[in-house]
């Protein structure tokens, strides 16, 4: 199958440090291309990728300091990318709706992954607008506030196999790793660690919109004792920065699409202290491959009881569920259901009304 995976340009696929949507595009597209498929990867040219390359600017754009506008680079993406859309039995957006005016007018099948929250009321109008459109959802409860759109399947995310080692032997740590911002609850991770007098190693960045965040709320906390503040980090410290957790916190106080974060825990064998809000009771299994808790105080309990999970179940669980073998067996029943011809009657054949649970539609 000749297939297009249009990726944003804020970051390289896969990216040098953080990034989740390059991440996912990236093993998604190694992937396809190992199972012997036609991939066209449109991204920044700093990307690396077994596929054909097309590139939309020279470099990722977060990084880039002489990128101003990057919806300037993103415009020229998304003409590079239909210039070229008779090549492709299908193509497979990672860009929001950016493309929406323009897919909705060409004859390709054509298919987009939402990888962000859409409990926004801004959004409601445009997938209003474009509800013909063909998404896919990386939750079920990402679907929430536009439960009416074209959902196709929810695809949960997936890793390589043998990206991440198991290691059955942790250290004496919990973990944080992510984005600093009000919504990831760094705050409340730095309290259920002080409360718990337990070491917390932070691997996080800031974005620009959130310094001030940063500056005003986070890093006085980080003068606590406990806390021990890393910065950014890339794929090839994930490993060990997990792998050695006695748990990750995960405290978060807004509707997560998924978290990969969750899965990279997940297959290092590290279980996960968790808030249930968005995603999160899809991902983490209560009691085998974390503690879901709905406060500090439950947190601060569920550490002292961390340890009886068992970290082979959890490296068992993501194996199970989460491997991009799995992802992309799931996108590759969307893009064939998707260029199945019409129906007598002019209709489409039905969607995939089942989701994805534990491997499986």
């Amino acid at each position: 199958m000749r297939i297009a995976q249009v990726a944003p340009l804020y970051e390289s696929v896969p990216p040098k440090l953080y990034g989740g949507t390059e991440r996912v595009v990236s093993y998604l597209t190694e992937e396809l291309v190992r199972q012997g498929h036609d991939v066209t990867l449109f991204a920044s040219g700093d990307s690396k990728t077994s596929a054909r390359l097309i590139a939309a600017c020279p470099n990722a754009l977060r990084l880039d300091a002489n990128c101003k506008d990057p919806l300037v680079h993103h415009a020229n993406l998304l003409d590079i990318v239909f210039e070229s859309a008779a090549n492709f039995d299908v193509m497979h957006f990672h860009v929001d709706y950016l493309h929406f005016p323009l897919s909705t007018r060409q004859k390709i099948p054509h298919v987009t992954t939402l990888h962000g929250r859409l409990d926004l009321p801004d959004l409601v109008p445009l997938y209003r607008r474009f509800h013909d459109v063909p998404v896919v959802s990386i939750s079920n409860a990402q679907r929430a506030p536009i439960p009416w759109a074209n959902w196709q399947a929810t695809v949960y995310h997936g890793l390589p196999e043998d990206l991440l080692a198991y290691n059955e032997r942790p250290g004496d740590y919990l973990a944080f790793l992510g984005r600093i911002s009000p919504e990831k609850g760094l705050d409340e991770a730095i309290e259920i660690a002080r409360r718990s007098k337990q070491k917390l190693r932070i691997a996080a960045k800031v974005d620009p919109v959130d310094q001030s965040y940063f500056q005003e709320v986070i890093e006085p906390l980080l003068k606590n004792p406990y806390c021990e503040y890393i910065g950014e980090i890339g794929e090839a410290e994930k490993a060990d920065f997990l792998g050695n957790a006695r748990a990750l916190l995960f405290p978060i106080n807004w509707p997560e699409p998924f978290g990969l974060v969750l899965i990279e825990a997940m297959a290092c064998g590290t279980p996960v202290i968790a808030y249930p809000r968005g995603s999160v009771p899809e991902v983490i299994e209560d009691g085998l491959t974390g503690l879901l808790v709905d406060d500090v105080d439950g947190a601060v309990r569920a550490v002292s009881r961390v340890d009886r999970l068992s970290r082979s179940g959890c490296r068992k669980t993501f194996e199970r569920r989460f491997t991009a073998y799995r992802m992309t067996r799931d996108y590759l029943q969307v893009y064939k259901r998707l260029r199945e011809p019409a129906m007598p009657n002019g209709a489409m054949a039905p969607r995939l009304q089942a989701c994805t649970i534990n491997g499986r539609i």
